[in-house]
């Protein structure tokens, strides 16, 4: 079996159509097939370390999410991803914990958000991507918190948010008082829900 019938015996055995430098190192595969097969346009080199079948769904959250593993999709990308929003992002944003410094962030198309290493990791959720892979999304009421926050959220999308949220049969207003508090929006939190509710 040749090197590049190793790799394509590589990529049958994943579902989403990807295969990473790491995968094809410890099938013992040389990494020169790699680029052997993005020159033949077999594969396509989304990221460094990343491939993509030629005929797999480009999935750009996933595709985000593999390849900044510690990235967690928030603020507004998290409202359309959880359907509070309608309108589609023209940038995604991630956050991630401070102090994670991947060089390649400066050159992507994403809004990157940065918190202390405490308030990194609550509120996270696993979810489906349009396409059906999973991705680590900040669930609604932390996502709610994040937009009140600071700046940079269109006011519009937040009422809109904050109305549909207030409305929801699912709300969890003990939690997002939580979030909230932890968060340092409680103030405008009470404001919203006093309004709404």
């Amino acid at each position: 079996m040749s090197e590049n019938e190793k790799i394509k015996d590589l990529m049958t055995k994943t579902t989403d159509g990807i295969v990473t430098t790491k995968q094809v190192t410890e099938s013992g595969i040389h990494r020169s097939a790699l680029k052997e097969m993005v020159d033949i346009g077999e594969l396509y080199r989304y990221a460094r370390g990343l491939y993509l079948s030629k005929d797999a769904w480009e999935d750009d959250f996933y595709l985000l999410q593999k390849k900044y593993g510690r990235g967690i999709f928030s603020h507004d990308t998290a409202l359309y991803l959880l359907g509070y929003s309608d309108r589609t992002p023209a940038k995604y944003t991630m956050t991630f914990p401070k102090g994670y410094n991947a060089p390649s962030l400066k050159q992507e198309s994403i809004i990157v958000k940065r918190v202390i290493p405490e308030n990194y990791s609550f509120g996270i959720i696993e979810m489906q991507s349009y396409c059906g892979h999973s991705i680590n999304v900040y669930d609604l009421e932390r996502t709610l918190c994040d937009i009140l926050r600071g700046s940079g959220s269109d006011i519009q999308i937040v009422n809109a948010a904050m109305k549909k949220y207030a409305a929801s049969k699912e709300k969890n207003i003990h939690k997002l008082m939580q979030y909230a508090e932890i968060l340092r929006v409680k103030p405008k939190v009470q404001r919203y829900m006093e309004v709404l509710l």
